[in-house]
């Protein structure tokens, strides 16, 4: 197993990794919506998933995959009234549809409104 470290995806904010990398999968860790070069968080759900996504992607590809070779994810909104707009964003990044799950949780990391993580084959 290799852990994943990219500068293109925000550090960890506690005793976890950004993502691990196996001979056959990349896992992702939780990714939310802080820009890595400035930690701050965009306003609103649709700028909040875009950033989310990116930063998935970055951890993916600093593994050498892509969206494409996602096969599952677990997204969490703090506000399932914001399921519509979330999706219209994930959708234009998990173009091959990987199996998903998304739940509405009481509340995220440093207030997020939502935050992905990923699985991928290799």
């Amino acid at each position: 197993m290799k852990i994943i470290v990219t500068d293109r995806a925000p550090g960890a904010i506690g005793p976890y990794s950004q993502g691990y990398e196996t001979a056959s999968q990349v896992i992702t860790s939780g990714q939310l919506p802080v820009d890595p070069a400035t930690g701050t968080m965009p306003e609103g759900i649709s700028a909040q998933a875009e950033m989310s996504c990116k930063n998935v992607g970055a951890i993916l590809e600093a593994a050498g995959v892509g969206f494409d070779r996602v096969v599952k994810t677990t997204c969490f909104l703090a506000n399932m009234e914001d399921f519509a707009a979330f999706n219209e964003v994930y959708a234009q990044y998990f173009v091959s549809k990987p199996a998903r799950s998304c739940v509405a949780v009481k509340d995220l990391p440093k207030g997020a409104l939502c935050e992905i993580e990923a699985i991928a084959e290799k």
